[in-house]
């Protein structure tokens, strides 16, 4: 009997990813479920950890996370529902709830109980940590070189920038593009969920205080049926916003230590019960933020080997509050792109177009609706004729996204998306 000759193994790809966030973890499962692909995560911290507090899990988020592996892992509190509050008089204004099956409705969780979930889906050994990028190269004969602020370089033959908003990739390849400070300053923290056991309108759902010129999210991140009480954690998360213009000095995008007074001193006309949770946290809790964010990227790729996922794609600075699912979503399309791809002629070339295609056209709706609830926003406060605060705050509520206003982002479908995609091919 004579032996079936097998086809060759398409070449070995060598894949370089940079940051560890969900973006990058995200794309390592992906790519490493692929056949004869080496991946290698680049992170620049010297310990992998989240900072911030807690995040949103969706259904755009649980089906690419099901699609992972990763589902099962990813534990918090069932958002049934949430109540938007007039800051000052704690008037409650609006009251939303999911109607999703138990499986996908929103959940607030850990960011840290994320991070596990994903890493635990990563082979050991793929992360390299302590690995700050500080150049890129392309190589001409085929390849990018990394360069490291240790001195280490290696290459590779695909570069993925998932290195957040800030993005060192994203400025390799797109020097021209800038980001600037928003004016919105964030303050985040997590304290027992014990510590507010008396306040028993706050201590069970998520709820949104709005001010003049910010807001306070306070919210469970733990499952009650998982953990007790004694290991459940309550997240405060404080936004406050200025004329960018008016800021001097440096601005940072990542978490450093704030003080109590600091925070406190910016809702000091906030109903009591929210000045009475924010005295809680204890001295040297706080992390504070600065949202930066910049214009849409024409391309999402470059070069034909160095690909932007996540934040380092779409600078909105959390504008809807599913940068995990678009960072998640990211990585499984790029993996489909290029396994749909990989025995074609023009192989990641191909790929990046198909990934371009789908994911480019994605972000560009999203800066659209964003500019156009801006405009609304802008006109209907210059049209009313009661400028009080109330007014003015229904004003901007109305321009908040609900998760059934917006189906193609709060219901997206990931998989769903890319067989859609294929279907389409086909009938071209």
């Amino acid at each position: 009997m004579v032996a079936q000759k097998l086809p060759p193994e398409p070449n070995r790809l060598r894949v370089a990813i940079c940051g560890g966030g969900p973006a990058g973890l995200g794309a390592a499962i992906a790519l490493s479920a692929l056949p004869n692909v080496e991946v290698t995560v680049y992170e620049q911290a010297r310990e992998l950890r989240e900072i911030g507090a807690g995040i949103r899990i969706g259904y755009n988020c649980w089906r690419v996370l099901e699609l992972m592996g990763a589902a099962q892992d990813v534990k918090g509190h069932l958002k049934t529902t949430v109540l938007h509050r007039n800051g000052l008089n704690g008037q409650i204004i609006d009251t939303r709830s999911s109607s999703m099956p138990v499986q996908y409705k929103p959940r607030r969780v850990r960011r840290t109980r994320l991070q596990s979930a994903l890493i635990k889906q990563v082979a050991p050994g793929t992360i390299k940590l302590n690995k700050r990028l500080v150049a890129l190269k392309n190589l001409p004969h085929g390849g990018v070189s990394l360069l490291f602020e240790d001195g280490f370089e290696t290459t590779a033959d695909l570069v993925v920038g998932a290195d957040g908003i800030r993005s060192v990739v994203r400025d390799s390849i797109f020097p021209d593009h800038k980001i600037k400070f928003t004016g919105t300053t964030i303050w985040r923290t997590l304290i027992p969920i014990s510590a507010v056991a008396y306040q028993h309108e706050l201590n069970s759902l998520t709820s949104w205080w709005y001010g003049p010129a910010g807001h306070v999210y306070l919210s469970p991140v733990d499952d009650p049926e998982e953990l007790s009480e004694n290991e459940r954690m309550f997240e405060i998360s404080c936004r406050n916003l200025v004329d960018p213009e008016t800021v001097g000095g440096k601005r940072f995008s990542w978490g450093i230590p704030a003080t109590n007074q600091r925070v406190q001193s910016h809702f000091t006309e906030f109903d009591p019960r929210v000045r009475d949770v924010l005295s809680l946290v204890p001295e040297g809790q706080w992390k504070e933020f600065s949202a930066f964010a910049g214009p849409r990227l024409e391309k999402l790729t470059a070069w034909d080997k160095v690909v932007l996922l996540g934040d380092a794609s779409h600078p909105l600075s959390g504008a809807f509050g599913s940068g995990a699912a678009f960072a998640l979503e990211d990585g499984w399309i790029l993996a489909r792109a290029i396994e749909y791809t990989r025995d074609t002629p023009k192989g990641l070339a191909q790929a990046f177009e198909i990934f371009d295609a789908i994911r480019s056209p994605y972000y560009l709706r999203m800066y659209q609706y964003l500019d156009e609830q801006k405009r609304m926003a802008k006109e209907a406060l210059s049209n009313a004729l009661d400028k009080s605060f109330e007014s003015v705050l229904k004003i901007k509520m109305a321009s908040f996204g609900s998760e059934e206003g917006l189906p193609w982002i709060y219901q997206n479908d990931i998989e769903d998306v890319w067989e859609k995609y294929l279907e389409a091919r086909i009938q071209v």
